[in-house]
């Protein structure tokens, strides 16, 4: 990032590595222009998810005003060759959601990726190929089963990758993966080595808990990180969260050795994200010790 100090970063009184119990479009305006690299979130839906301090149910027009102000905000913080992920998915009954909140991106940014997280999949044996480690058919990840003749379960979401002039360069072999076919290696000059572009279908399953989840709607902590490894992440990378939750995008920059900001209006969601923080570091602190 060019011409923004770390000093500048903190316009505003708001400091890095840390959650800021704010409404996200103000903070925003707090943060210097340029000042952020990566932003990695996942918004409300819109789909009556059951919040501590949010309304999920607002009228649609309102909803999509909003979120274009969040994008309007975004993009004036963001850095010339930044990148935002943004994770939005919709529901049986209302498959539009994810394209209607696209189209109020289309006013601030370019889409240069579209990647869709897979949460559960199925291949049958004779589709998946003469592989000796799989000897049948193949079922893995969870989803929420939907009880209806009409629609099929959601097992897929959207990442839609904004930056501002869609030339952005990435680094795809940071979440790269082996060749099948060995023989591939060496082939051609791009595959130099045993790492393929994963293409933009990514598995990130959800952990199985044991109990109710803290939060309705956060992602697996894979999600982020697979995102900043995608831009490319250095020491001193600011990612940002504008709807933080409990955390997964901060415990994603901590395990990549960026810094982090983000914003949540619940104090309740926010002091779960600071306990998990403070797990994680505890954590990296003895392992470096």
């Amino acid at each position: 990032m060019i011409g923004v100090t770390n000093k500048e970063r903190g316009v505003g009184g708001l400091a890095v590595n840390t959650i800021h119990t704010m409404d996200c479009i103000e903070g925003m305006r707090r943060l210097a222009v340029g000042s952020v690299e990566i932003i990695v979130t996942s918004p409300p839906y819109n789909i009556g998810k059951d919040y501590n301090s949010y309304d999920d149910k607002k009228p649609r027009e309102d909803y999509l005003d909003w979120i274009g102000e969040v994008a309007a905000g975004a993009v004036r913080v963001l850095a010339d060759d930044g990148s935002f992920f943004l994770n939005i998915g919709g529901k049986p009954r209302d498959p539009w959601i994810p394209f209607d909140v696209v189209q109020r991106f289309r006013a601030h940014f370019e889409l240069q990726n579209v990647i869709h997280w897979v949460k559960s999949i199925a291949i049958e044996k004779e589709d998946v190929g003469d592989y000796e480690k799989i000897a049948g058919d193949i079922a893995v990840g969870h989803y929420q089963p939907v009880n209806s003749t009409r629609y099929l379960s959601q097992c897929h979401e959207h990442i839609f990758h904004f930056t501002k002039k869609g030339d952005v360069a990435l680094d795809k072999l940071a979440v790269g993966v082996p060749y099948q076919d060995k023989s591939n290696i060496g082939r051609w000059k791009a595959a130099e080595r045993d790492l393929r572009d994963r293409g933009n279908t990514w598995f990130i399953p959800y952990r199985t808990i044991r109990s109710s989840r803290p939060h309705p709607t956060s992602f697996p902590e894979k999600l982020p990180e697979m995102c900043i490894r995608l831009h490319g992440c250095r020491p001193g990378t600011l990612v940002m969260d504008p709807f933080m939750g409990i955390g997964s995008t901060a415990l994603a920059a901590i395990a990549l050795g960026a810094d982090y900001i983000g914003f949540e209006i619940d104090p309740e969601y926010r002091a779960i994200a600071e306990s998990r923080i403070a797990e994680a570091r505890r954590g990296r602190d003895q392992g470096e010790n």
